[in-house]
């Protein structure tokens, strides 16, 4: 008897599911036979992607989320838990990156990046896992960075959002274990995406343009395809790369090497 796929009649939430990491998830999950709820905030994107998902189109939910709207989210899972009844997989990848020294960027604009990268997560979160206790079952995957464990130049803001998603969800996982809720932290480097054009520069606009290293970094597909065997090995933490990833050993091992490392980079 041909053995059942993990994610086989699962339901997965996928956040920043119109582009990028999210995108390539809900087409391989799609795949997989998962029911998914696809949010993000453009829904025209949205239905892009349903349209272009292999499996049965019943078995996927578009619901719209701003990650800035924090007090929207018990709605919304309120919303999910009336169509599906539960939720196996929460992925929390939507976010936004950045792309300026700290001294040019706007106090508003870091403020709207932990909005949204961290609050927005957490919010999300927190309004779901009441459901998750109730049901003794669920998996939450963080799509952090490896920006989440070394600082780099340019990205202030976006290292502290992605530092502070890891050790709200260490301590997360500590806490709902005895709830069979499991935890993965997912730290990718540089990844083909629109990360880098969509991040935003000092007064809050769009970089608009690609960085070189994310123009020849791993393909979406590899990366999601780690992202979900992360998530099916119940790995509490995992980092997906190439050099960036040997940043963080140098970091741990030798701090005041990776520190002239990144004076280097500032220049």
């Amino acid at each position: 008897m041909a053995k059942k796929n993990y994610f086989q009649h699962k339901t997965v939430w996928i956040t920043g599911a119109s582009s990028g990491l999210g995108e390539q998830l809900a087409y391989d999950l799609s795949k997989q036979g998962a029911k998914l709820i696809l949010s993000a905030r453009r829904i025209n994107e949205l239905e892009r992607v349903k349209q272009n998902c292999t499996g049965n189109a019943e078995d996927i939910m578009i619901l719209p989320l701003d990650l800035m709207v924090h007090e929207a989210m018990p709605d919304k899972v309120k919303e999910v838990l009336s169509h599906f009844g539960k939720v196996d997989v929460l992925i929390n990848n939507g976010g936004v990156s950045q792309r300026s020294y700290a001294i040019d960027t706007a106090f508003e604009v870091d403020k709207r990046i932990m909005d949204i990268n961290f609050f927005g997560t957490v919010a999300l979160t927190k309004a779901l896992l009441p459901s998750m206790i109730q049901h003794q079952l669920g998996h939450i995957a963080v799509i952090s960075s490896i920006a989440g464990k070394v600082g780099v130049p340019k990205r202030t803001a976006y290292a502290a959002s992605k530092f502070a998603l890891v050790g709200f969800f260490d301590a997360l996982r500590a806490e709902v274990h005895q709830h069979d809720i499991k935890v993965t932290m997912i730290c990718p480097g540089f990844t083909q995406t629109n990360i880098a054009v969509n991040a935003l520069i000092g007064e809050g606009k769009a970089n608009g343009k690609q960085d070189p290293d994310i123009a020849k970094g791993m393909s979406v597909k590899y990366v999601c395809g780690r992202i979900l065997k992360a998530i099916k090995k119940n790995r509490e933490e995992v980092y997906i790369g190439g050099r960036e990833v040997f940043g963080v050993y140098v970091r741990r091992l030798w701090p005041k090497l990776f520190f002239r490392i990144a004076r280097g980079l500032a220049e």
